[in-house]
């Protein structure tokens, strides 16, 4: 990513967190849900609650977008649990398209195609790192 997508992402993601993270949640896994309807067996926890860790989780990325570096432990930490929860490679294509309806819907006439390039880029950054460790994991257990 760029420097100038680095800040795209970080600045539009401030206008998204300042939304009721209920809200912005109760979008995301909506449109997860019924785009993907086979990760709702995958979500045990309430959506405000998720929602929250979603957030957390989202922020703290984008915090770190321009040193990824210092955060992959983390990533690999979250990956395993995701892959505690049935989570596949595949699933990471779903959650995707639905983070950027989510930031779509939650932005509105501020998303344009530059934003949405440095999301996708964002958002590829973060799941390939996921994928990887996933798949990683699923070898070792072989």
């Amino acid at each position: 990513m760029t420097p100038k997508q680095v800040e795209l992402v970080r600045s539009s993601w401030l206008k998204v967190a300042a939304i009721d993270p209920d809200i912005v949640g109760t979008l995301f896994y909506n449109r997860l849900f019924e785009t993907a309807p086979g990760v709702r067996r995958m979500f045990h926890r309430p959506v405000p609650e998720q929602s929250r860790k979603l957030l957390t989780i989202l922020d703290h990325v984008i915090e770190k977008l321009d040193v990824m570096e210092e955060i992959v432990e983390n990533i690999v930490k979250l990956a395993q649990r995701h892959n505690n929860y049935g989570v596949r490679p595949e699933h990471f294509a779903d959650v995707g398209e639905a983070l950027l309806w989510t930031l779509e819907k939650s932005l509105g006439d501020k998303w344009n195609d530059e934003l949405k390039e440095a999301w996708m880029l964002c958002y590829v950054k973060l799941s390939s790192t996921m994928i990887h460790a996933v798949k990683h994991i699923r070898s070792k257990s072989f």
